[in-house]
C-alpha cells in the first residue's frame, strides 16, 4: 500500500509525459540530453527495445544497438525520465516474446526482426 503523498507525487510526474506506445521488437529514435561540463547537447540514440519492466514511476526499458565493428550497445531508460527530450517509434517489430534476450546472440542478418503488418 503506498503513501497517498507518494501516489500523488507520481502521478505528477507522469502527468506531463508524452510517450507513444511501444513494446519489445519495436526500433526506437530517442533524444537523449547529455551534458558535459556546463554544455548541454541532445544525442539520438536508435534501437530495437528488448524488453520492458516496472509500472508507473519506476517503469524502464532496455534499448540495443549494434554500434562500431558489430558491437552491441544496450541502455536502460527510465520511462519517465527527464533526460529524454525526443521519443518516436521508428517502425514497429513482429515478435512473439516479451524479453528479446536471444538478440544479444545474434549479429547480422540473424539479428533482423520482421516488420508488423497493419
Amino acid at each position: 500500500m503506498k503513501n497517498r503523498y507518494i501516489a500523488s507525487f507520481e502521478a505528477a510526474q507522469i502527468e506531463g509525459k508524452e510517450i507513444p506506445q511501444f513494446r519489445a521488437g519495436d526500433t526506437l529514435k530517442l533524444g537523449v540530453e547529455i551534458k558535459e561540463g556546463d554544455k548541454k547537447r541532445v544525442q539520438i540514440f536508435e534501437g530495437v527495445v528488448i524488453g520492458r519492466s516496472g509500472e508507473g514511476v519506476s517503469a524502464t526499458f532496455t534499448i540495443r544497438k549494434l554500434g562500431a565493428n558489430s558491437v552491441g550497445v544496450e541502455r536502460i531508460f527510465p520511462l519517465y525520465s527527464e533526460s529524454l527530450k525526443s521519443f518516436e517509434v521508428v517502425r514497429r517489430g513482429r515478435v512473439r516474446r516479451a524479453r528479446l534476450n536471444y538478440l544479444r546472440g545474434l549479429k547480422g542478418k540473424a539479428a533482423r526482426i520482421k516488420e508488423l503488418k497493419k
